[in-house]
């Protein structure tokens, strides 16, 4: 083995990216020492409580929050964007038999790039900003349609049309359900959407911004960040979470529960952060809407939570693993009757407004993300062996 020689300008990265700050951004920040982040200048969960999602999009895509004027200029933009082309429709059955039923991140990416295509999704290299917002707000608005309809066609069911008067939650529950929400609901949902909108240059974020940086058109970043998104490290936690509530179901066998999935190195899931030493600012937020809401499993989850988490301080001390959003993500949306196939993309219906906004800033530079690896193969030139030398296996 050997090692690429380094220029002296070449630094060496930790593993992830772990601390290394690659961009500059305006649209907000985590601060994981305080559990505290934000959407521009204004506290997350401060916005998730009084405003609606829709002012909240705004905010992120324009850079401040709206007047009644342009809130409800916003909404319109909105319910046109939402409205899909025929040619997707009918291939929508399609996409929508395909893969296991846990796998609905997979048929949406599949349906987001079938829509870049069908309506010619520019480069974003050159292109005129106007241009770039359109085709952001096009995603922000078809997204939550598009995997709505996935569903319900994998189920037997007739899509639904948005329903922008109900706003963005309402909406969601309803093109999901086919039922009407009550305003209990629609303010829960309301509030973990807003909440889930952008979170720091995530995995996810950073996918759409690499993508953006090369010049590539909205669709093809917004597909990559929801193909990053789908994997289990990321955004694929809250069901297992509740999964995991289920197979606990009662506080007093929690600590055992915990202390045999740690024997095995199972992951305790919606519990620890990387970026959080406190507790996520949202599972604090999602807990108080669990409690709101009532009913057996959020007093279920309230005292598992305790119990798994001396459990934790217990078999892993110093670690800081607090409970995170995808804990109290599940219990609400299970109490809002959103099946668990859909817990983590009902959390991509909403982040799809992060990626616009990183989109659409990222798409100001010209610059493309074009890091170096260290190369720690075999020594290179090696002799080439001759046709007739068998290679090595």
């Amino acid at each position: 083995m050997t090692t690429t020689q380094l220029l002296p300008d070449h630094l060496i990265a930790p593993p992830g990216l772990k601390g290394v700050v690659v961009a500059d951004t305006s649209t907000g920040d985590v601060r994981g020492q305080e559990g505290f982040y934000h959407f521009r200048e204004f506290s997350a969960v401060e916005l998730s409580l009084t405003r609606a999602f829709e002012e909240v999009c705004h905010l992120m895509l324009e850079g401040a929050l709206p007047t009644p004027e342009q809130a409800t200029a916003l909404q319109s933009e909105l319910a046109e964007a939402a409205v899909l082309p025929p040619d997707l429709i009918a291939v929508l059955p399609a996409i929508a038999r395909s893969g296991p039923d846990r796998a609905s991140l997979s048929r949406l990416r599949t349906a987001v790039s079938h829509l870049g295509a069908l309506e010619g999704f520019g480069p974003t290299y050159g292109a005129d900003a106007a241009q770039v917002r359109a085709d952001v707000l096009r995603m922000v608005a078809a997204v939550p349609v598009i995997q709505a309809a996935l569903h319900r066609l994998r189920a037997g069911l007739e899509p639904l049309p948005a329903r922008p008067e109900l706003g963005a939650a309402g909406s969601w529950l309803w093109m999901v359900t086919g039922a009407e929400p009550s305003a209990a609901h629609r303010s829960a949902i309301g509030a973990y959407l807003t909440s889930t909108i952008d979170h720091g240059f995530s995995a996810s974020t950073f996918a759409a911004r690499v993508v953006t940086s090369a010049g590539s058109d909205v669709a093809s970043a917004v597909g990559a960040a929801i193909g990053t998104f789908a994997g289990p490290l990321h955004g694929g936690a809250p069901d297992r979470a509740l999964d995991s509530l289920d197979e606990i179901g009662s506080p007093d066998r929690a600590r055992a529960w915990v202390r045999a999935s740690v024997e095995v190195g199972e992951r305790i899931m919606g519990f620890g952060h990387p970026v959080y030493q406190t507790m996520d600012p949202r599972a604090a937020m999602l807990r108080d809407i669990a409690l709101q809401l009532g009913g057996p499993l959020a007093d279920l989850a309230v005292q598992v939570e305790q119990e798994v988490i001396q459990a934790l301080s217990e078999l892993k001390p110093g670690r800081e693993l607090h409970t995170n959003v995808e804990f109290y993500a599940g219990v609400v949306m299970e109490l809002c009757g959103l099946p668990r196939e859909l817990f983590t993309p009902t959390f991509a219906t909403a982040r799809v407004v992060g990626w616009g906004a990183h989109i659409l800033e990222q798409s100001q530079s010209s610059k493309i993300f074009r890091p170096s690896a260290r190369y720690v193969g075999p020594p290179a030139p090696a002799p080439l062996p001759s046709p007739t030398q068998a290679l090595p296996a």
